[in-house]
């Protein structure tokens, strides 16, 4: 009972975490046999590291943007006309956008940073980028949740 309680009460930010990080998994993933390949062809530990940041968003944010709506869709539909509104929809984005663009630049700086300095330590490029992915999604965690707080991405949560 009280678990269920605090899960209705949280809802909205499980949700939101659950789908960062299975769009961050998959994105860890490819990235990771990605480095290793990119570094085989090329030997530019920072391009190497340039190269697999946007390979990570192409898949992180589509990924991230479909179980996002998927989890939120009847938040964008009028419950008495069954309509879409239009105006709870570009809230969310513009919402969504603010907290992104802070966030992810935050996240690309320090996985970036580390991605780089490992390798330049003589790491395996898939050990930086899974070290790298791993301390920078941290920070982004704890940085997109103060965000989503800060601007009431979920109105009706208690957080």
């Amino acid at each position: 009972m009280m678990r269920k309680k605090l899960y209705n009460k949280y809802k909205d930010y499980i949700l939101f975490n659950k789908n960062i990080i299975i769009a961050g998994t998959a994105a860890l993933i490819v990235g990771t046999f990605f480095t290793q390949f990119y570094a085989q062809q090329n030997k530019n530990n920072f391009l190497n590291s340039i190269v697999t940041l946007f390979v990570e968003y192409g898949i992180y944010i589509p990924l991230f943007a479909l179980f996002f709506y998927l989890d939120n869709k009847s938040r964008y539909v009028d419950p008495l006309t069954g309509e879409k509104n239009y105006a709870n929809i570009k809230n969310d984005i513009m919402k969504l956008f603010a907290i992104f663009s802070v966030s992810e630049i935050i996240y690309a700086v320090s996985k970036v940073s580390i991605h780089f300095q490992l390798m330049q330590l003589s790491f395996e490029p898939y050990q930086a980028s899974m070290i790298g992915s791993f301390t920078a999604w941290f920070i982004f965690l704890v940085v997109i949740n103060l965000g989503a707080k800060i601007v009431k991405l979920f109105k009706s949560s208690n957080i």
